[in-house]
């Protein structure tokens, strides 16, 4: 892979969420791409780059890209790119991709965004982009972590609610501990008993929801089970349905 299908980007500002859980904030030249894509980041190392995918969580009209990651201690990436500073550099690769878009998705009434841990970075940068919103009457965002320090970006999606009520709701979801005002669980058996329409308010039907998936394997394939137990089907570009979904690693 030449060069050419890289840039050099450079680390403008970091968030630290917890002690793994980091945005980087980066300026680079990319070519420009739509809200709910990805593209690579990359390191040198021992001459040779190791790279991987990252969702962009800015809107596409953002000035700087944005990337949350976790730093995985085996991992051979996100542990050298938690050690970055502003001023580092980093290589991003040129060209964005991905299908985790809206105009990948059928119409409907009500958008689902059910996401697990860092891949609720497409949804924040969909969220972020003001043309997202015609798209839908409603965008029910679901975000499943393990504890409550796992969850980034909170206080800008409460902001988020406050400002869009009747239009966006959010259902935070953490596995490993109780927090007052959130579920307690995990995606697929809180959509299978029903938790998660009824902290929304709404139903999960063929009829009036889209649902975008998001995250671990296990996560996807056990949301698919119960949503295809409720006749929701996959959407594919033959056959549209109403389950999008990505692999989050």
């Amino acid at each position: 892979m030449g060069m050419s299908l890289w840039v050099t980007g450079t680390v403008v500002e970091r968030i630290d969420w917890n002690d793994k859980l980091f945005s980087l904030k980066v300026d680079a030249e990319v070519e420009p791409f739509v809200a709910g894509q990805f593209t690579k980041l990359g390191l040198e190392q021992e001459g040779e780059r190791v790279q991987r995918a990252y969702s962009f969580v800015n809107a596409p009209t953002e000035p700087l890209l944005e990337f949350l990651a976790v730093a995985v201690e085996e991992g051979k990436l996100s542990p050298r790119l938690q050690d970055l500073h502003p001023g580092d550099q980093l290589m991003v690769a040129k060209r964005p991709t991905g299908f985790m878009v809206l105009d990948e998705v059928p119409a409907g009434r009500d958008l689902w965004m059910l996401a697990t841990g860092t891949a609720v970075g497409p949804f924040l940068s969909i969220l972020r982009d003001a043309g997202s919103w015609e798209q839908f009457e409603t965008f029910n965002l679901v975000y499943a972590v393990r504890n409550l320090e796992d969850m980034a970006y909170l206080e800008e999606i409460r902001a988020l609610e406050q400002a869009r009520p009747d239009q966006f709701k959010f259902i935070p979801v953490v596995s490993r501990e109780e927090v007052a005002g959130m579920l307690r669980g995990r995606i697929p058996s809180l959509i299978a008993g029903g938790q998660i329409q009824e902290y929304a308010d709404r139903p999960i039907t063929p009829s009036r929801s889209q649902v975008m998936v998001c995250g671990n394997p296990d996560m996807i394939r056990d949301t698919l089970a119960v949503l295809e137990g409720m006749k929701l089907r996959k959407n594919l570009r033959r056959t549209p349905g109403q389950i999008t979904m990505e692999k989050y690693w």
